[in-house]
């Protein structure tokens, strides 16, 4: 398996099992067969470009994170009100900053 196909497989996987998911629930949602998401989980075959994009909505991750494009998992604030999106975004700043004054530490 070539590393883009294992960073896709493995990107798929993760994300499922985030949700709590089998790969009959999601074959499920995206009218698929188990067999065709045990497929791309095993880097056997890899989803048509629909089915990035519905990846991508489903899990709320950008088709670039799930192509290996960018390592940055996306976070959506749609349905917050501006002062939730403040809270998350200070929630995400005392981690940045945990993790720099852990690091210094080492």
């Amino acid at each position: 398996m070539t590393k883009e196909l294992f960073t896709i497989a493995q990107k798929i996987k993760d994300l499922r099992e985030k949700q709590d998911m089998t790969q009959s629930e999601l074959a499920k949602i995206l009218g698929l067969t188990r067999a065709a998401v045990n497929a791309w989980e095993m880097g056997i075959s890899v989803p048509s470009t629909q089915y990035i994009i519905e990846l991508a909505k489903l899990f709320s991750v950008s088709t670039d994170y799930l192509l290996g494009m960018n390592d940055n998992a996306a976070i959506s604030v749609n349905g917050l009100n501006e002062r939730q999106v403040t809270a998350v975004y200070e929630v995400i700043k005392c981690f940045r900053d945990t993790n720099d004054m852990i690091a210094g530490q080492v």
